[in-house]
């Protein structure tokens, strides 16, 4: 009898949990980005971070606002860059829509003209425009969306570095696993961390890098504009760079610059394209290897969950899904299943040991 009441209050206990749990999630499921956000600063900084604070005696608190001001204008540039060289081009295709509706129809007509294909008519233009303007009001909420993530990361990051051992210790003691699986969880989170939060970035401007070369070398104009658009698109899944190179070529063939076009096209095909590939095997191995399918896959559902910061969290959520069902067959299965990389020792989950 006594069995059974103590497993009663054991369901109800979690029942309760649970409950609570999911109410918090639900609403507070707007800021989770910034929560992630933190997290993934907190386990890239905090190796060099406790060094400078406890080998070389730095103060706590000003040395996590050091952290701060430094994320803050790596953060900050690619929005500024953004702005600088975007926000000009949207502004003048607002102020004289009829310049633009001109310019396209008149490609659309080279390009019918020399593959028989109606690239835009005028309903479409006029449909293109009204869509374009009903999403600005979504494109402010979803501006003041990332802000607020933003200060929310910050806040919860410089938490987390000054409280950061006492956090550890006490995450530690919470996770309810077998030490091998605390171990093999912390590797698979320090590497995918890791690999997301540097490699996908690194990857984005090694390819904009690239496709601004190439840009540059068939004469392309704003090249900066170009290249920056490159280097967002290639986080794109399956289409990638090509939404961007593939209309520059068709435009310089159209415009009457046939071998700029072949040769946009042939150095897009044989390099452009290939850089992810080639940065994979070489620079993002040696990072962290999270395979491509998972970074496709990840990019897919991140976005429509996060947003544009699904990028980066999309990925560490399909292979913290596989990571997951590894620890679950570890603990419940007689055979376990060896870590992924099993070479490297860490401490709680994804806070590697000094």
């Amino acid at each position: 009898m006594n069995n059974f009441n103590n497993h009663l209050r054991q369901i109800i206990l979690l029942a309760v949990v649970l409950l609570i749990g999911i109410l918090i999630i639900r609403h507070f499921y707007i800021f989770l980005p910034g929560v992630l956000g933190s997290i993934t600063l907190y386990i890239l900084s905090k190796k060099s971070y406790f060094y400078l604070t406890e080998e070389r005696n730095w103060r706590c608190q000003w040395t996590a606002l050091l952290y701060i001001f430094g994320y803050t204008i790596i953060i900050a540039l690619p929005v500024y860059l953004a702005v600088v060289l975007l926000l000009p081009k949207v502004v003048a295709v607002f102020n004289n829509p009829v310049q633009l509706m001109v310019a396209v129809k008149s490609f659309s007509a080279k390009i019918q003209s020399a593959t028989g294909i109606e690239l835009a008519n005028v309903e479409n233009l006029q449909n293109a425009t009204k869509n374009i303007a009903g999403k600005l009001p979504l494109l402010l909420t979803g501006t003041a969306n990332f802000v607020t993530n933003l200060l929310l990361m910050f806040f919860v990051l410089y938490y987390m570095l000054v409280h950061g051992r006492k956090m550890e210790e006490y995450i530690n003691d919470f996770i309810p696993l077998k030490n091998k699986n605390r171990e093999m969880l912390s590797i698979e989170t320090h590497l995918m961390i890791r690999a997301n939060g540097i490699g996908i970035p690194l990857l984005a401007i090694i390819q904009g890098l690239v496709g601004g070369l190439g840009y540059f070398i068939f004469g392309i104009n704003e090249i900066g504009v170009w290249g920056f658009l490159t280097g967002v698109a290639s986080l794109i899944p399956i289409v990638g760079t090509g939404i961007i190179w593939v209309p520059l070529t068709v435009y310089l063939l159209a415009s009457g610059n046939t071998w700029q076009g072949i040769g946009l096209g042939i150095y897009s095909i044989a390099i452009l394209t290939n850089v992810d590939y080639v940065a994979r095997i070489t620079l993002l191995r040696k990072i962290g290897n999270v395979h491509p399918l998972i970074t496709i896959f990840g990019i897919i559902v991140g976005v429509s969950m996060f947003g544009f910061l699904g990028l980066v969290f999309g990925p560490l959520l399909i292979s913290y899904f596989i990571l997951l069902v590894k620890i679950y067959r570890n603990e419940f299965n007689s055979i376990p299943m060896t870590p992924m990389h099993p070479e490297e020792e860490v401490g709680v989950v994804g806070f590697k040991k000094e």
